[in-house]
């Protein structure tokens, strides 16, 4: 516990300290669940996504080795040449949230080129977008749990060191202020009392 002075001017500032305190707490707390719950909805999410992605890959696995077959072009249609992804707040926390996908236009020979590849580049697109999206909640999560870990810190910090420790402080200082006090009434009634009886002996005298 950190020293203090036994004041009534630090007795203030602990009181003050404390209101702060105890007037944050909540706004913390309500920070904490709001960002739990989020976290929650993001692991479902994350959830979907990964089961979109399993049943289209098992979807994908059964006419995957058509790919074998070379067709100029095709790598570069499939891949994305950009992934757009904006920023939104949460709870007080900045996190990436995935907007689009962008791709090279295919342009092929419709008679030259088998039937399959129109499918194929719909379906792998749909498919690495679905990567990306996972990959955007996995990033979500991390930055959540991150704050979360930060908030948690702070209210314990709060709840279990900076408000009993104001408390304890503030008692402490009224404690002694009131020895203090009752003290120099004491004093002062001795004072008063030796002052009465050299009094009284000056006239006795």
């Amino acid at each position: 516990m950190a020293k203090i002075r036994f004041t009534k001017g630090e007795l203030k500032r602990q009181r003050d300290a404390l209101k702060r305190y105890e007037r944050y707490l909540p706004i913390l707390q309500l920070k904490k669940q709001q960002i739990q719950l989020e976290i929650q909805r993001t692991h479902q999410r994350l959830e979907q996504k990964i089961e979109e992605i399993d049943t289209l890959e098992n979807g994908i696995s059964e006419w995957a080795k058509l790919l074998n077959e070379p067709v100029e072009g095709l790598e570069k249609w499939i891949r994305p040449k950009e992934i757009i992804i904006r920023t939104t707040n949460i709870a007080g926390v900045d996190i990436p949230l995935f907007e689009n996908a962008l791709f090279e236009e295919a342009e092929y020979d419709l008679f030259m080129t088998p039937l399959w590849v129109d499918r194929a580049i719909e379906t792998i697109r749909r498919f690495a977008v679905l990567l990306e999206e996972e990959k955007v909640f996995k990033t979500q999560l991390k930055f959540l749990s991150e704050e979360l870990r930060i908030v948690n810190q702070r209210v314990n910090l709060f709840e279990k060191v900076k408000i009993p420790e104001c408390r304890e402080n503030a008692r402490r200082i009224r404690i002694y202020l009131g020895d203090q006090e009752t003290n120099a009434v004491g004093r002062s009634k001795i004072a008063k009392a030796r002052l009465e009886k050299m009094s009284m002996e000056g006239v006795v005298t």
